[in-house]
């Protein structure tokens, strides 16, 4: 494997890269000084740095900065909201390649997705910086003709941002962007495994403006459950939104029942990919590489199962196994990589469990299939194409997460819809289809939250993302998404004379 062409000595702007917690404007180690943690470039596995285990206590600290701060935040104007975010989205547009060095070094994509994450991430500031002057409230019809009725928006208070490894600047600049906008405080939990890309955030968010105590940073890897139980049960937490697994989100509901949060919970996926014989063949191919392969198959709307009509399928797996054979497996800092390494080994272990399960039931690996060869310590797995799927297999009822693809056959589109919507998971789907009433049709008849037609990807800032069924509630993004962080206020006005 060629040596990596950067390492976080090659940072520009080295005021981007902490190694503490923040809290209340102040870079803290854990009260108790008890653990640290490292973050490890899944590529290399070397140390990137050795972060503060935070506990409970810390969380306290935490969160009664951001409830003291919400006592002066909340009163800002709308429009001084929105130039502070302005600015923090300008500054991560001129700090685009630090910020995508630190998040390919601890997370493992290559480096031309950390830029477009980067891209990504800011447009929600820029978003929501708009959205924050648009909260209007109504004045309402009345029935009583001595009363007058008006409603009003208000922030919930301080709004918890628990974020994943896989999107560690968008899925924090998503959920926050929308929270500071509404008037709430913060306290960001990262993923411990990409800590440094929410660090970096918080610099770049405090130097736009935003006033000390409004944004905490909690740092944690393996005491990660008892910092999840504080956030959800701290009674001055009012909103908690979390971005993660099915299994985690259904604790976390249950540990926020006693509080009666609110709450916003984007859950697992097992996203249908579907082509239908009139489909494309070249949109259809890069479409699934697309949904499937970025982030090396680690994203939560990754096409899981790729359900291929009978008349196309040989062509389709043919034109797929060719392109797939294209890619280039390597450390996201090198040049022309196309799918960097697993972010951690876990993610190794389940796939070849897949690919395993995959050939016990019938399963033909035509290209693939194992961990690569030659690539050092990294977690690299090779692009994996899989032929002649069947509902038995693990695939079926778990997402991968991994950069394996399995094709299922289909005949007709009543049979795909069920087989899309035999999952107890809701959350992406993508289509492939030339008929604009078969597009129609079957977006409205699957249970999802999103559907692709004839595209790869699933988010954009201006649209609401979001699933139904074990994908969770609630929405981020879109108009939708600052609303998750406001109350609304009735008020009756007496005008008899």
């Amino acid at each position: 494997m060629a040596p990596q062409q950067k390492t976080l000595k090659d940072l520009k702007n080295k005021k981007l890269l902490h190694d503490q917690s923040f809290i209340n404007g102040e870079w803290v180690n854990s009260a108790s000084g008890k653990s640290t943690f490292d973050v490890v470039d899944p590529a290399t596995l070397d140390k990137l740095a050795t972060l503060p285990e935070m506990d409970k206590e810390d969380v306290k600290l935490a969160v009664n900065a951001a409830h003291e701060a919400f006592k002066t935040y909340k009163k800002t104007t709308a429009r001084q909201r929105a130039r502070m975010l302005r600015k923090w989205s300008d500054l991560c547009h001129e700090n685009v390649d630090d910020l995508a060095l630190i998040m390919t070094l601890e997370n493992g994509k290559t480096l031309a997705e950390s830029k477009g994450e980067v891209i990504y991430g800011a447009s929600f500031l820029e978003w929501f910086a708009t959205q924050a002057e648009m909260t209007h409230g109504e004045v309402v019809p009345v029935a009583n003709p001595n009363q007058r009725i008006v409603t009003f928006k208000q922030p919930l208070g301080v709004a918890a941002c628990l974020a994943p490894w896989n999107f560690p600047i968008a899925m924090i600049t998503r959920k926050c962007g929308a929270a500071l906008a509404a008037g709430c405080t913060t306290v960001w939990k990262p993923a411990g495994e990409t800590p440094l890309s929410a660090l970096a955030q918080a610099v770049l968010a405090e130097e736009a403006g935003f006033p000390k105590g409004s944004i905490n940073v909690i740092t944690s890897l393996t005491t990660v459950a008892e910092v999840g139980q504080e956030l959800c049960e701290n009674p001055k937490v009012h909103k908690l939104s979390f971005t993660g697994s099915t299994r985690v989100g259904k604790l976390l509901m249950q540990q926020s029942a006693s509080t009666l949060k609110k709450l916003s919970l984007e859950l697992g996926g097992n996203s249908p990919f579907i082509v239908f014989n009139d489909a494309k063949m070249e949109t259809a191919v890069e479409a699934a590489v697309l949904a499937k392969f970025r982030n090396s198959g680690q994203t939560c709307v990754t096409a899981n199962r790729i359900f291929v009509q009978s008349g196309v399928y040989d062509e389709f797996a043919k034109q797929l196994t060719e392109r797939v054979k294209k890619m280039k497996v390597g450390a996201g800092t090198e040049e022309g990589v196309f799918v960097g390494p697993l972010t951690h080994d876990r993610a190794v272990e389940k796939a070849m469990s897949h690919i395993n399960d995959a050939k016990k039931h019938g399963g033909q690996v035509l290209f693939g299939g194992e961990p690569m060869e030659g690539m050092g310590k990294g977690y690299f797995f090779q692009p994996t194409v899989i032929t002649e799927m069947n509902t038995k297999m693990l695939t079926t009822r778990e997402e991968t997460f991994a950069p394996v693809i399995g094709l299922y056959r289909f005949e007709t589109e009543d049979e795909v819809i069920d087989l899309a919507n035999d999952c107890d998971v809701g959350l992406g789907s993508f289509v492939m289809t030339e008929n604009m009433a078969r597009s129609w049709r079957v977006a409205e008849a699957l249970e999802v939250g999103m559907v692709g037609i004839n595209v790869g990807m699933l988010s954009a800032c201006e649209s609401p993302f979001g699933g139904v069924k074990g994908s969770g509630f609630g929405r981020e993004g879109g108009t939708q998404g600052i609303n998750e962080y406001l109350t609304v206020k009735s008020m009756f006005i007496n005008v008899a004379s």
